[in-house]
């Protein structure tokens, strides 16, 4: 082959190489990112409570017993989704779930709590998504496990329905809550 040749080919041979990757990464599953944060206790935090700006919102609020912790917000429609099923694992369920309201506007969260129910025992309000880095937040609804002693345990992005609570967060819920004798 001839340096006007190779020269030539050069262009298609990038171009194939890009087209494969790009091929292979449309087959993957946003949903089945791994976090690194799996196994490592919680990002520290300290927000104001969506409902009531006084009051503030801790990691200490996540020790004594397991928690799902929930980042949602007004404009997210897979949130309003989600809502529902989030409302039923909140009544039925000893778990605690906690919000953590992100880049959200204060009115608009509350009118949807107002609106459709509110699951939460608290929801931290994030709206310039100060904590939600450190948590590895890049988009909602994305729903942590934690267990009693702070430990994320999971971490589902997407929404949370009947098929994910069942079979990805409830056994990991049922691992880590405290066994009664």
């Amino acid at each position: 082959m001839n340096k006007a040749t190779a020269r030539a080919l050069t262009p298609l041979v990038v171009f194939a190489a890009l087209a494969a990757l790009l091929f292979y990464g449309l087959r993957l599953d946003p949903r089945k990112v791994p976090s690194p944060l799996v196994d490592k206790p919680a990002p520290a935090f300290e927000l104001p409570s969506l409902e009531d700006p006084g009051r503030v919102v801790t990691n200490a609020i996540l020790l004594g017993r397991v928690s799902l912790v929930n980042v949602w917000a007004s404009w997210c429609p897979s949130c309003r989704q989600e809502h529902a099923e989030l409302m039923d694992i909140a009544r039925s369920n000893d778990v605690q779930v906690i919000g953590f309201n992100w880049k959200d506007t204060r009115p608009e969260a509350l009118q949807m709590l107002k609106r459709y129910g509110n699951p939460y025992v608290v929801s931290a309000y994030d709206p310039d998504n100060r904590y939600g880095l450190h948590w590895g937040v890049y988009g909602a609804p994305e729903t942590f496990v934690i267990d009693g002693e702070g430990i994320i345990r999971y971490k589902h992005i997407g929404p949370v329905d009947r098929a994910v609570w069942e079979t990805k967060i409830l056994p990991i819920v049922e691992k880590y809550r405290p066994q009664t004798s």
